[in-house]
């Protein structure tokens, strides 16, 4: 298209920040957890970002796609995401050849390489058209700002190991210095939500479970409860909970929870949106998940089934137009719209930011975020705020953010200086546990 500027280069850069020892169902957080973004600079000029959970593979993929990307015209974005669909079809059919060789590929990671090109064009496209990238999602922008959830961890205590964690700043904010400090009982995370709530103004928190026996999980919920009694709580235990214990607790806390997010799984031959669809009948508690509904065809069958009420699209495992696309199924269906979170920076606050400021209606839960426990370690100029519990729409166009080099370079550096890139949860857990291996049915704690 001759009016459409054209992508002159893709630079790929993973980057590394710091990490809490905090608990779930699958180990101990890293020191360190690692990202990728992805930078695409045009010929006006201007540069576009995205970013992503960080995996060999999907590094490995981002390169691939480089021949893809680089040349396009950036109005035919369409057709440029399109083709790499249509060559990751052609990979899975490919797989057992050895005419590519992609370490560990599998579509998730497809997904994130996909997402993080499609949210750099998105940025470029709202910056070529004067719009936010809002704007560009089917619904357009509805909102400023989102609403967002207090996320709360049990914490290890990181003194036990001889790893990177950072100790926490005593002079500033409370919550930077709590965040590094072990927190194994209600009384230490409702502690935690107190100083969360003093600097973001949360109203709406989620423990994640898996961690401890479902009792003591449930009465930190209770212990939350009660010390924010206007506020909605929920847990995530990552299906690490029974079927007779999920019904045992989940009608323990009807009427007071807005929902549960994944409190069974797979169990006695009989799949997770099996055994969901028996919790919601036997509860009336509606149910989140970001664990049986993640692509169209689990969430045909995960609806089909009455499993859900909650599908977490994460923009990262889902890329933002699909995300987008879930929420007005919501909208249309009567779901309520939800979003997923991994660790991140402040790239994917920013998608995050738009992706909830699209979508549309008013059945909209609390986004997750897992920002709180990265703040202050911006790789913008100005990171999108989170106040009043709510996620501000960053101003401007695209997704409304710069790039601070700096101190990209300087995360890009500290990925390199690391050993083992990918994420490993099992790593601090052997600390505490020797040799301590991941059991999808069994709380991070409890080894016999």
């Amino acid at each position: 298209m001759s009016d459409s500027p054209v992508i002159k280069s893709m630079r790929v850069i993973p980057v590394a920040g710091y990490d809490s020892m905090l608990l779930n169902i699958g180990g101990a957080h890293n020191c360190y957890f690692t990202r990728i973004l992805v930078m695409l600079t045009d010929s006006a000029g201007r540069t576009g970002v995205g970013e992503s959970p960080c995996h060999a593979s999907t590094l490995a993929l981002l390169e691939r796609f480089r021949s893809q990307i680089e040349g396009s015209d950036l109005l035919r974005l369409n057709a440029t995401i399109g083709t790499l669909f249509a060559s990751d079809a052609r990979v899975q059919q490919s797989a057992h050849t050895d005419e590519i060789h992609i370490p560990q590929m599998n579509p998730e990671k497809f997904y994130n390489a996909a997402a993080a090109i499609e949210a750099a064009l998105l940025d470029l496209l709202g910056q070529h058209l004067n719009l936010p990238v809002a704007d560009l999602l089917a619904s357009g922008k509805q909102r400023d700002r989102i609403p967002v959830l207090g996320y709360l961890f049990y914490i290890a205590d990181r003194k036990l190991t001889t790893m990177n964690y950072q100790t926490g700043d005593q002079q500033g904010d409370e919550w930077f210095w709590l965040r590094h400090q072990a927190a194994m009982s209600s009384e230490a995370v409702v502690r935690l939500a107190e100083a969360a709530t003093e600097r973001y103004g949360f109203c709406d928190f989620k423990l994640k479970g898996g961690v401890h026996h479902a009792e003591q999980e449930v009465e930190t919920v209770e212990a939350l409860l009660a010390r924010f009694p206007q506020a909605r709580v929920t847990v995530d235990p990552n299906a690490s909970w029974s079927l007779d214990e999920a019904i045992r607790f989940g009608k323990q806390l009807a009427g007071r929870i807005p929902y549960l997010e994944d409190p069974c799984g797979a169990e006695q031959g009989y799949s997770g949106r099996e055994t969901l669809a028996e919790f919601k009948r036997a509860t009336g508690v509606r149910v989140a998940t970001n664990m049986i509904a993640n692509d169209w065809r689990q969430l045909h069958h995960a609806l089909q089934l009455n499993a859900i009420d909650i599908p977490l699209a994460d923009p990262h495992f889902w890329t933002m137009r699909n995300a987008h696309t879930v929420a007005q199924l919501c909208n249309e269906w009567g779901l309520i719209t939800g979003c997923h979170s991994n660790n991140h920076f402040d790239v994917s606050l920013a998608m995050v930011a738009h992706l909830g400021a699209a979508a549309p209606g008013d059945r909209i839960t609390a986004f997750d975020t897992h920002w709180i426990w990265q703040d202050g370690q911006q790789l913008t100029h100005e990171a999108p705020q989170i106040r009043d519990g709510h996620l501000e729409l960053p101003p401007g166009p695209g997704l409304g953010i710069t790039l601070n080099m700096q101190r990209v370079e300087e995360a890009h550096a500290l990925y390199q200086s690391l050993p083992d890139k990918n994420r490993n949860d099992a790593l601090g857990m052997q600390f505490l546990i020797d040799n301590w291996t991941f059991n999808a049915k069994r709380p991070a704690l409890l080894r016999g």
